[in-house]
């Protein structure tokens, strides 16, 4: 089946179409005049060039079109051997072809010397600078990510993510992490904030559920108490605890905050230096590890980060659209600005090329060479003749030419020597 043409082929057709018109045309002008000639020699001999010239010039027309035409069919449908060379030579054009462009257009230092002649990173630095452009590129970018994100197996980055975050906690001692990090806190009265809001609370506790604690307090008085007795003891011993919370609060010099705080600093020594704290935390490490809300961790983050990356990848001015916005337009203003990081980039791209090419020569030429191996022989040598036909059929117009040429020089010579 032909397989119909595309716009520009069709437009080659044409072209093909008016080229054998005027090479044929010269051809059959060329006959008439041998014909008129040969008829009207008797009546002036000097028509004796016009034949000789017309003779070589048939000859070299006729010989330049059965060249042209062999290459693609058997001229005038007769099976002469070494014509339709396209068809009958398919797989081995397909072979030296594809042989020809890996070794020379595709080799290393071309692919080089084309990137330093375009300046092809000058250009895409300059591309890349221009926000509309780098805009674009950080939509195709979001979207590559997303696609990425959705062809891994949720089990695998589950798994991968539960095992890392697991050997990273059991590298981590927590009782010591922990002292350290009480350390850092209650170091140059950064943990006084705290303080001051923890006593706060505590204060306003005991006044909101003062009544509360009364009578919870009350269940363990002894029974020979009085009831009066034992109410205004409960009041007293809550009022006073709440003076001694907010003048905690209030007064940083208070004893008893100097005393809290000098514990704290002691229990903050003691997380990093005792082993039977240190072991306590690891127990609690290991009971945290083991809890069913762990296990999820890992899958819950993953969605999450899915959902985020969808939805950030879809919204035209999100944070992560525009991050990476703004990084391609700052790494093209660096390319374009600092020669000595775009010479860096040029190496780069010299060397993958370098590299892509001597991994994948093989391939390349099969590339080639299996492409034109697939196309029907027929149809790849139509195809080549639109592709070649116009400017061969100025091989015929020349040979005409030039055996009329030649022609009239060898019986100009002919008389000479005579």
């Amino acid at each position: 089946m032909t397989v119909p043409l595309s716009p520009a082929e069709q437009g080659r057709a044409r072209l093909l179409v008016v080229s054998k018109r005027r090479a044929s045309g010269l051809l059959i002008v060329v006959a008439v005049v041998f014909v008129v000639s040969t008829l009207l020699l008797h009546r002036a001999r000097w028509l004796e060039w016009v034949q000789v010239t017309a003779i070589a010039s048939l000859v070299g027309g006729l010989a330049d079109w059965f060249a042209v035409t062999a290459l693609f069919r058997h001229p005038l449908g007769l099976p002469i051997p070494h014509t339709a060379i396209v068809v009958e030579r398919k797989d081995r054009f397909a072979e030296t072809l594809g042989a020809f462009v890996q070794e020379s257009f595709l080799t290393p230092a071309a692919v080089s010397e084309r990137l330093r002649v375009s300046h092809a990173v000058e250009r895409t630095a300059t591309w890349l600078a221009d926000p509309d452009h780098a805009s674009e590129l950080a939509e195709r970018v979001a979207e590559a990510l997303v696609a990425a994100a959705d062809l891994l197996r949720d089990e695998d980055v589950q798994g991968v993510l539960d095992a890392l975050v697991r050997r990273r906690l059991d590298k981590v001692a927590l009782a010591p992490l922990a002292g350290r990090s009480l350390r850092q806190l209650t170091r140059e009265g950064r943990h006084n904030p705290l303080i001051d809001a923890t006593l706060t609370g505590l204060s306003g506790y005991l006044t909101q559920h003062g009544s509360d604690l009364h009578r919870r307090l009350g269940v363990h008085s002894p029974w020979w108490l009085p009831g009066p007795v034992e109410e205004r003891m409960v009041e007293r011993l809550l009022l006073r605890s709440r003076q001694v919370l907010d003048d905690m609060a209030t007064h940083r010099n208070h004893p008893l905050r100097h005393q809290l705080e000098a514990g704290l600093a002691k229990f903050a020594e003691d997380l990093q230096t005792s082993p039977e704290l240190r072991q306590r935390g690891e127990q609690i490490k290991t009971e945290l590890l083991g809890q069913p809300q762990f296990r999820t961790f890992a899958a819950t983050v993953w969605a999450d980060t899915k959902d985020q990356l969808r939805f950030q990848a879809a919204q035209p001015g999100s944070e992560l659209r525009s991050r990476l916005t703004d990084i391609i337009v700052q790494t093209g203003v660096r390319l374009r600005d600092d020669p000595e990081l775009a010479a860096s980039a040029e190496r780069s791209v010299d060397a993958v090329a370098a590299m892509l090419l001597g991994a994948f020569d093989e391939e390349l030429v099969a590339l080639v060479s299996g492409t034109i191996g697939r196309w029907d022989a027929v149809e790849t040598s139509r195809r080549l003749e639109l592709l070649l036909g116009p400017d061969l059929q100025y091989i015929r117009i020349n040979g005409t030419v030039v055996g009329a040429l030649a022609g009239l020089a060898l019986h100009a010579i002919t008389l000479a020597v005579g």
